[in-house]
């Protein structure tokens, strides 16, 4: 069992994420739907690794499980993307990342599978940030918590998830590698 994330990741907005190396401050809008499909075109190949059902360790999500996330992240961003685009404020149910992954048993998930569900889901929200139109921007949305985002300032911090999380495979690949 991989212990909750009950972070706050919203700091990621501020300052350079000091693991991935993501900064917020340098995204630019135009390019939101670009870096998620680059995004998503990096999965394919950490799932056809071996070892991608694989934990590194036991506190640690194997590459299928990491790609779970990002697949149900893509989705809920685009379900909450066209809420704050057809609601004024629009509120965010609670989402419980971690119910989700013992729910779907995200470990037994097939690895070819969820790499094409993941860029499904990825060119889905992309499409739909390409058609943000340019006065819509500062529209905003609450998350149950009471983060509070603009639609521009949601898709940098969305963008931070899938960019850590390949960081997050590429380490756990590191970790089994050093072990044989």
């Amino acid at each position: 069992m991989i212990e909750p994330d009950t972070k706050d990741w919203t700091w990621v907005l501020e300052r350079a994420c000091p693991d991935c190396g993501f900064e917020a401050s340098t995204v630019d809008r135009s390019r939101i739907g670009a870096l998620l499909r680059e995004n998503a075109a990096q999965w394919p190949p950490l799932l056809s690794d071996p070892d991608a059902a694989q934990r590194p360790d036991d506190h640690t999500w194997s590459a299928i499980e990491y790609a779970c996330h990002v697949r149900d992240v893509f989705r809920l961003f685009s379900e909450r993307l066209q809420l704050m685009l057809s609601e004024d404020d629009a509120q965010f149910a609670n989402w419980d990342q971690d119910t989700t992954a013992i729910d779907d048993d995200y470990a037994a998930q097939d690895a070819a599978a969820v790499a094409g569900d993941l860029a499904t889901a990825g060119a889905a929200l992309a499409d739909r940030f390409d058609r943000v139109p340019a006065d819509s921007w500062a529209r905003t949305g609450t998350r149950s918590d009471g983060a509070h985002f603009t639609i521009e300032s949601f898709a940098a911090y969305l963008l931070h998830d899938p960019t850590h999380h390949v960081w997050d495979v590429q380490r756990g690949y590191s970790l089994l590698a050093e072990r044989r």
